[in-house]
């Protein structure tokens, strides 16, 4: 039941990642809906998760957000020694992503959460059917925007078509490993708790200081892009709310 549940979430990716790859011509709303997304996972999705996991605190702070920090620092410390930003603010208008090692690292990301989507259903599986359920919804649901994602960082930042579709193989793959794996090995709480903060702050940072600006770059639809951020989180807080419910 859980490998077949994970092969929902396969297909799930698979149709995030191929709309995608169709809609190049509304690049600055596709952006913009991804940016909204992205926040919408780490808000109301990832860190929520981290911190029930984990409640350990260093100095009065929860390990999975000093781990949170340390991703979008450590992100942010290697943007600025590799340059990947050879322009001023001022600037987006001309500027193009081009460290093609950068969009491997974020698409390799979405690739290891997805891995951990599925061992999250093949752990739940180990505790009740009904939780299994619920946690399954949950995971189809967002796995669209997972593909998503993960096709768009990776042609973002200067990939081959080809590359970008690997990963995106990759990342429909990785739930079903997951959720296989976990029949035998159990992951501890604290790691996934600390896990899933850095992945949080990877993908706040690759949102805020990367994909936004790069939605505003054509500035033909300010206002369609700003509304597809918005429609991006809220979309994935309605993805929350009906897992919620069931």
């Amino acid at each position: 039941m859980p490998i077949l549940l994970s092969l929902a979430a396969f297909l799930m990716t698979l149709v995030g990642g191929l709309v995608a790859h169709h809609v190049r011509e509304r690049r600055d709303l596709v952006l913009g809906a991804a940016a909204g997304v992205m926040l919408g996972v780490v808000a109301f999705d990832v860190l929520p998760e981290a911190l029930a996991l984990d409640t350990y605190k260093l100095y009065g702070v929860p390990l999975p957000m000093l781990t949170f920090a340390l991703a979008f620092l450590g992100v942010h410390a290697v943007e600025r020694a590799v340059a990947v930003h050879d322009a001023r603010e001022g600037d987006y208008a001309a500027h193009r992503h081009t460290h093609a090692g950068l969009g491997l690292a974020a698409g390799s990301a979405l690739v290891v959460h997805s891995f951990l989507d599925g061992a999250a259903i093949g752990a739940a599986f180990q505790t009740s059917q009904t939780l299994a359920v619920a946690v399954a919804v949950g995971v189809i649901a967002h796995d669209f925007t997972d593909g998503f994602n993960t096709y768009t960082l990776t042609s973002l930042y200067g990939n081959a078509r080809r590359r970008a579709v690997t990963l995106l193989a990759c990342d429909a793959v990785a739930p079903v490993a997951g959720a296989t794996l976990t029949t035998l090995i159990a992951i501890p709480r604290s790691v996934l708790g600390a896990y899933l903060g850095f992945f949080a702050g990877f993908l706040l940072y690759l949102a805020i200081s990367d994909i936004l600006p790069e939605a505003h770059t054509s500035r033909r639809h300010p206002g369609l892009t700003l509304a597809a951020t918005v429609a991006g989180t809220l979309f994935m807080w309605v993805v929350i709310a009906l897992t919620e419910l069931q």
